[in-house]
């Protein structure tokens, strides 16, 4: 391997690193990573640290597991890639009857992409068609909650559109009907949960009277709005507005790319308000945190809406060169067999419950902390300068990243959203790990506010 001195100069001299301020960057010493085993990685100057973000909330096993890494070097001796335009193979057929098997009901048919966003991409291009073909050709708008965030390709910041993220391309897409979740009139109002929630639905509800009959379909991040901040909004909002969409002739779509796959304590966070989404976006864990993977499965209502002779031009015209890759869907599969295997569900449930405890104890009494809002193993820790008021800090404090330096200068990895402490660690973190999770964001959380 490259020495350690010359990989940081190649670093700092050929790459662009996402959501990253270069100028910051350039001006320190990269870290690195070499090497990773369980929940903790491993620098290329030997250093360990604990993966308190996942490696960007994907990683749910562990790094390196042995079932996963045999899955992986099973299909290399078969083959890495071919194609599924015309052409079809093993593991992607299997891991499409696997997930079709423990999705919410109704769900019978996958298309396959590479992230996130091309998931949601995929899913927003759907529904458009759909709404097309059978003949709605007013449908051509979506609705979004304020705030959601669905990924970087331009139809996903139409429908997720964050000042941080997206002003400079605000001007090239067209801007979703907006919906407020009940959070924001939480805190923008100070109104309490029950309050918040029927204002919430009332607005909801006008929303939908007035633009029902453009709306090709609804898209939500369930229960959990990460990008936002980790804002959490109750199963009961979720339920009604799959309610509203389906009384308005618009498709529901879930985007699951963050809270699927056990994150909030269920294998999808749907299943905590008891819906079926027309599409459900999936990605990140869907591979265990190894290879990109995205998928996006809807009905079978939907999907035969598509099934004509080929001169009628019906069909889906979308995809990409790596869909269905065989090596990712390989190791998809083998990560949602060890759901069963290793009973992830029922090991996690103790340990949120633990996670709960500990924020409750440590986190939420510290004098910066205004919020602490916990879904299952997803956690945002917001950070005030003045708790009373909830007056934030200034953007120039860099609060989340002096707590991020703090931390890991304690040997844990944290990635902040602003003012945020993002604690989201990998489904198999081992209680004493979960431990010294808390022990340290606290540690770096008093640091750097005392600051």
């Amino acid at each position: 391997m490259t020495d350690p001195t010359t990989l940081a100069a190649w670093d700092h001299r050929h790459l662009w690193h996402p959501f990253t301020q270069m100028a910051d960057w350039l001006a320190e010493e990269p870290l690195i990573i070499t090497e990773a085993e369980g929940s903790v990685l491993v620098d290329v100057r030997g250093r360990r640290y604990l993966d308190g973000v996942s490696s960007l909330w994907c990683n749910l096993h562990g790094h390196r597991h042995p079932a996963l890494d045999a899955a992986l070097a099973a299909q290399m001796k078969r083959v890495a890639h071919s194609t599924l335009l015309g052409l079809s193979s093993p593991p992607p057929i299997e891991l499409a009857h696997a997930l079709i098997g423990v999705a919410p009901t109704g769900l019978t048919r996958v298309f396959y992409s590479d992230a996130g966003a091309t998931a949601v991409e995929a899913a927003l291009r759907i529904a458009l068609q759909y709404q097309q073909l059978r003949g709605a050709s007013r449908r051509t708008r979506f609705a979004s909650l304020v705030e959601g965030y669905h990924g970087d390709t331009l139809g996903a910041v139409g429908v997720g559109f964050s000042e941080t993220f997206h002003r400079f391309v605000a001007e090239a897409i067209v801007p979703a009907v907006r919906l407020t979740p009940p959070h924001v009139f939480r805190w923008s109002r100070g109104m309490d949960a029950e309050g918040a929630l029927a204002a919430s639905l009332a607005e909801a509800q006008a929303t939908f009277a007035a633009h029902g009959p453009e709306l090709a379909a609804v898209i939500v991040e369930p229960l959990v709005q990460g990008a936002a901040g980790m804002w959490m909004h109750p199963p009961a909002y979720l339920h009604a507005l799959h309610e509203l969409a389906h009384r308005h002739g618009a498709l529901f779509i879930a985007d699951e790319v963050a809270t699927g796959f056990g994150r909030t304590g269920r294998l999808f966070a749907c299943e905590h308000a008891g819906i079926a989404p027309d599409l459900l976006c999936l990605g990140k864990g869907i591979s265990g945190g190894y290879l990109p993977l995205a998928a996006t499965i809807t009905t079978e209502a939907v999907f035969d809406a598509f099934l004509a002779p080929y001169e009628e031009f019906r069909a889906f015209f979308h995809g990409h060169t790596y869909t269905g890759n065989a090596l990712a869907c390989a190791v998809g599969l083998a990560s949602l067999q060890l759901f069963d295997e290793e009973r992830t569900l029922d090991r996690l449930a103790p340990k949120i419950v633990r996670l709960r405890e500990r924020l409750a104890t440590d986190i939420s009494p510290l004098p910066h902390v205004g919020d602490v809002r916990q879904q299952g193993f997803m956690v945002g820790i917001e950070l005030v300068r003045e708790r009373a008021s909830r007056a934030p800090y200034p953007a120039a404090a860099r609060i989340g990243q002096r707590v991020a330096r703090a931390a890991r200068a304690r040997g844990v990895i944290l990635r902040p959203l602003g003012n945020t402490i993002v604690l989201m660690p990998p489904l198999a973190i081992a209680a004493a790990e979960l431990d010294q999770l808390v022990d340290v964001a606290r540690e770096a959380i008093a640091e750097a506010t005392a600051a």
